[in-house]
């Protein structure tokens, strides 16, 4: 399946039409969709796309040649190889003098391992021969670290030459729904609280339940997360080993945040290893989009605020990394549905609180012009020692939306309406002006919340309008 990147695939084809020498990177954690994306760009296009993997330099230039074969018509590219990246480069730009061809090199970081200097004759290549000509060159990389140290960062050879870039993101909470199109949107919702937006995984689950039931999800979960064999079941660790060099010291501070240690010292002291190198490995997993640090959004100062919260922002890994490795022992021992009954049922529903409050933020974001009719320029939480916000933003008439998020098996009354306006009357004096209220409920309202809001003007949201 093909979900969205309508912008991301619009962003390529407009650099297609410039008809002059276009130079982009692509890069994105593994399993994102960017393969996939790029081979959507380059149907029906006269391109060559090359798939790099841990081979030989001289494996992958045979290899490139014989791709390349299939695409030009060329008699004299029928009896050469190519010896070296070299004359490949020179050949494909002088292919492209007068029309348009697309190169991509495709998990770039592998064709490096074997040639520290590829960069550098890229560099080269392209200030020489490849931006007098309509070659799109496309630099594409799963390892994020690498494709932003080595060819994006101020250090790398090959900066200020490229024309464009992208780091692609996972799916948003709506976009991941596509995938399951017979799911009731709560399914939806629990299915991307365990995914989160990575398109292989969801597509993963997709071809497990074609049609829906509770108990194809369930067994979905089981197959993919709870056996040895599953697709799934040590994913996390392919990710750690291909982007980090102590892959076993971020592990085990990720299974602290997922325990419950959310603040620097609680998982210092968890892990036994002292703050100041902790913040280090938590900066590496920021920057990978693993782990994100959130503070109150009426603090002033965000970056030196105490009250910041470490979370890991992946739901899959969240997911892994609470249910999966604890029970591990279990897991490969043959006692699945053990797990699954005894283990993640009876508390799937307080793990997918605070994935509910984060997809009702996610809906502020995107689609607030739906229903609310007003943007947001900040959407966050509230928080201090006796007060908690699932939501506050700030918007751009002035005015601030209030919101509870309840994932609850019962309808939301009145009563939740009532301590939300408490609440709100308790923040900082800058962010009591024009107050909204907005309840989100993953099981409805009660009918005299439901008239009460007519009259009020309060904004309820069920689970059918996040979709």
């Amino acid at each position: 399946m093909f979900i969205n990147r309508y912008q991301e695939l619009a962003a390529l084809e407009r650099m297609f039409q410039s008809e002059i020498a276009e130079f982009f990177v692509l890069y994105g954690r593994r399993r994102v969709g960017k393969t996939e994306l790029l081979s959507r760009f380059c149907k029906d296009k006269r391109s060559i796309y090359f798939l790099a993997s841990q081979l030989k330099e001289q494996d992958h230039l045979q290899q490139l040649t014989e791709t390349a074969r299939h695409v030009i018509n060329d008699p004299l590219l029928q009896s050469l190889a190519f010896n070296d990246w070299e004359s490949a480069l020179i050949y494909f730009a002088q292919q492209a003098q007068e029309e348009r061809l697309v190169l991509v090199l495709d998990e770039f970081q592998y064709l490096c391992e074997d040639n520290a200097a590829l960069p550098s004759l890229i560099q080269r290549f392209w200030d020489l021969h490849g931006k007098n000509s309509k070659l799109f060159l496309i630099l594409c990389g799963s390892q994020v670290s690498f494709m932003e140290r080595e060819v994006l960062a101020e250090r790398s050879p090959l900066y200020g030459r490229r024309t464009g870039q992208l780091r692609l993101m996972s799916l948003s909470y709506r976009d991941s729904g596509y995938f399951f199109s017979q799911y009731p949107a709560k399914q939806k919702l629990i299915a991307y609280g365990i995914l989160g937006g990575i398109p292989a995984y969801l597509n993963q689950f997709t071809l497990r339940s074609s049609n829906y039931s509770q108990s194809m999800l369930e067994q979905c979960i089981k197959d993919e997360l709870l056996t040895p064999q599953g697709y799934l079941f040590d994913e996390v660790n392919f990710l750690l080993r291909t982007e980090l060099r102590e892959p076993r010291t971020y592990a085990s501070l990720l299974h602290a945040i997922a325990g419950g240690a959310t603040r620097l010292n609680e998982i210092s002291q968890r892990i036994g290893i002292d703050s100041t190198s902790v913040n280090k490995y938590l900066s590496v997993l920021r920057e990978l989009g693993l782990v994100k640090r959130e503070t109150p959004i009426t603090d002033r100062a965000p970056q030196k605020s105490r009250k910041g919260l470490y979370k890991i922002s992946d739901n899959y890994v969240k997911f892994w990394f609470r249910f999966v490795l604890p029970n591990r022992s279990l897991i490969e021992s043959g006692n699945t549905d053990l797990v699954y009954e005894q283990m993640i049922a009876p508390n799937l529903s307080h793990y997918m609180g605070e994935i509910f409050e984060d997809v009702c933020r996610q809906y502020i974001s995107l689609y607030w012009d739906e229903k609310l009719k007003v943007a947001p320029k900040r959407v966050g939480a509230h928080w201090e020692s006796n007060l908690e916000l699932d939501v506050l933003t700030e918007n751009v008439d002035e005015s601030h939306w209030f919101g509870e998020c309840k994932w609850w098996k019962a309808p939301v009354g009145e009563n939740i309406l009532n301590r939300l306006i408490e609440k709100a009357a308790q923040v900082p004096d800058s962010w009591k002006q024009t107050p909204r209220y907005i309840l989100f409920s993953a099981n409805g309202f009660t009918e005299v919340l439901r008239e009460r809001a007519e009259k009020e003007h309060i904004c309820l949201i069920e689970v059918n309008d996040l979709f």
